[in-house]
Parts: C-alpha cells; sequence; structure tokens
C-alpha cells in the first residue's frame, strides 16, 4: 500500500534527504517526527543520534524534562511490508522495560507515543539519563564494572538476558559515573508461564546470560583501568557458542561493511564512524 501523504511519519516537514538510502533506514526517507506526545505531554524533537535499517533513536524536551523515544522499522523492503516488523520489535523492547521497572540503573519506560493524536505502535520512548556510552578507548574503574555486573545479575534474576553486551557503547556511563543499561531491541525474556520449563528456552535463557557474563568479562579486561587480568584468561573463559558465532559473524559483518563502502554509506573499512551522520556513540571519532 502506499503510505499516506497524511502519515506522520512520512510528512514532508520530517523527511531530509540523507546519504543512506532509503532501504537502509528505518523509516526511509523521513527522520524522527519534530514533536511528539508522552504520557500527556508535548515533546519537541532535539537532537537525531541514530537511524540504522532497525530503528532511529532521537531525543525530545519538553521544559527542562527530557525523554528519548526510540522508532522501530516502518519503511517497506523492496515493496514488502514492514510496520508489523517495526510494532512487533516495540512490543518486544516494551515488554523487557516494563519486566526491568524498578531496577536502579535502567531508565523509566514511559508508556504510549502518539504524533498528532495518531498512536505510534512502532515507538518506545524512556527517560533520559544524562551522560555518555563508554567509548572504545575510554577506561573506567574496577568498581563501575563490578556496578555492571550487578546490574546484569539483578536482570538475570528476573529472567531476561540482555544479549547486546559485547557493544560497549551499549553501556552508559552517567554523569553521576554509574553504568546504566538501555536498547532491549534484541534482549531475551523467559514467557512468564510455567510451561515454559517444558520446553528448550531455560536453556537457551542459560546460554545467552552466560554470554553476558563473558561480554562484560572481556570489557574488564581491555577496559578497566586498574584491573590486572591476562589475556589468555579471557581466551580460556570464551565460551564455544561465542567461537562459532564470531566463525559466521565476522565475515558477514565485514561483508556488509564492503557493501556499504561500495554503495557509498561508508568510507575506508566501513565502519559505523565514517558515515556521514553516524551514531552519536561514534561522533567523537569521526570528528
Amino acid at each position: 500500500m502506499t503510505p499516506s501523504i497524511h502519515d506522520p511519519l512520512l510528512s514532508p516537514a520530517n523527511c531530509q534527504p540523507r546519504r543512506r538510502p532509503n532501504l537502509l533506514r528505518a523509516l526511509g526517507p523521513c527522520d524522527p517526527p519534530s514533536s511528539i506526545e508522552v504520557a500527556g505531554k508535548t515533546f519537541e524533537r532535539t537532537e537525531i543520534v541514530k537511524h540504522d535499517s532497525w530503528a532511529a533513536t532521537a531525543f525530545y524536551q519538553a521544559g527542562s524534562r527530557r525523554i528519548v523515544c526510540k522508532f522501530h522499522r516502518w519503511q517497506s523492503i523492496v515493496g514488502i511490508p514492514m510496520r508489523w516488523l517495526g510494532r512487533f520489535l516495540a512490543s518486544h523492547e516494551r515488554h523487557i522495560y516494563r519486566r526491568l521497572q524498578g531496577i536502579d540503573n535502567v531508565p523509566a519506560e514511559l508508556g504510549a507515543v502518539s504524533v498528532i493524536g495518531q498512536p505510534m505502535p512502532n515507538a518506545v520512548a524512556h527517560e533520559f539519563i544524562p551522560g555518555h556510552p563508554l567509548g572504545d578507548e575510554e577506561r573506567a574503574s574496577a568498581g563501575f564494572f563490578d556496578e555492571v555486573e550487578r546490574l546484569l545479575r539483578r536482570m538475570h534474576e528476573r529472567g531476561v538476558a540482555y544479549v547486546d553486551t559485547h557493544k560497549c557503547e551499549n553501556i552508559l556511563v552517567g554523569d553521576d559515573g554509574q553504568p546504566y543499561l538501555f536498547d532491549f531491541q534484541i534482549s531475551f525474556a523467559l514467557p512468564r508461564t510455567r510451561l515454559v520449563w517444558l520446553t528448550p528456552l531455560p536453556g537457551l535463557l542459560r546460554v545467552l546470560q552466560r554470554t553476558d557474563e563473558y561480554c562484560l568479562f572481556k570489557h574488564r579486561v581491555v577496559r578497566c583501568q586498574d584491573a590486572a587480568i591476562e589475556w589468555h584468561e579471557m581466551d580460556r573463559r570464551r565460551p564455544w557458542w561465542i567461537r562459532a558465532h564470531r566463525a559466521i559473524a565476522e565475515p558477514l559483518r565485514n561483508l556488509r561493511r564492503r557493501f556499504l563502502v561500495l554503495i557509498g554509506v561508508r568510507k575506508g573499512t566501513g565502519r559505523a564512524e565514517t558515515e556521514a551522520a553516524p551514531e552519536v556513540a561514534f561522533r567523537r571519532l569521526a570528528a
């Protein structure tokens, strides 16, 4: 179906051409809406921090209050509708936020998002935490990583695996010096039913939680400023499934990077920081 001109995500005011082709942008030719309604208030967009194939994320503000809103995939792929995927991913991420409600250092989810009165089922809004993503070259104290470990443990106790811990930029370093976790798009949670113990899902959850633990240990080895851990210990602890995943994922990642260089989206080796508008985590590297 051809998108309606009255769709708030596809209105001319929101459309700004980018170097990335529409196919590789979650919202196609459009940016996140200039204003949204959340919890009875209207928030104005202040900054777009990321827009890739899966989601577009922006900061919004109303008075002194700032929030974050992520819009999941809405753009079709060669005529195949993808709005169902955006709704599914948003519903999943919303569920994870609510599952973790009450855990310190996880921002609060804020409920339904609307644009000009129209519900946006592909959107997830949460509280803004002042800080910056943990940088690739950044060092942190052992105490900082101890706090990340405690945070992951509390998530695991609620039947959730973060899954995306291998990316250091997914750990937010708050202005208060505390670590925060957000972006639960690919996190995994057990269904709340006793019958789940009759399925392989608990075993899968434990595998993913052990992956969380290993990735945090790796961050300690690489980024802890006062740790005395040998690199060979990291190799020794690496689970077999991570070794297998690397054998498949790394060639695919390199192929994707070469493709993005070929079509002019990235330069050089194809790393994210070479894009014309890289996500906020990479802007310091691109400068």
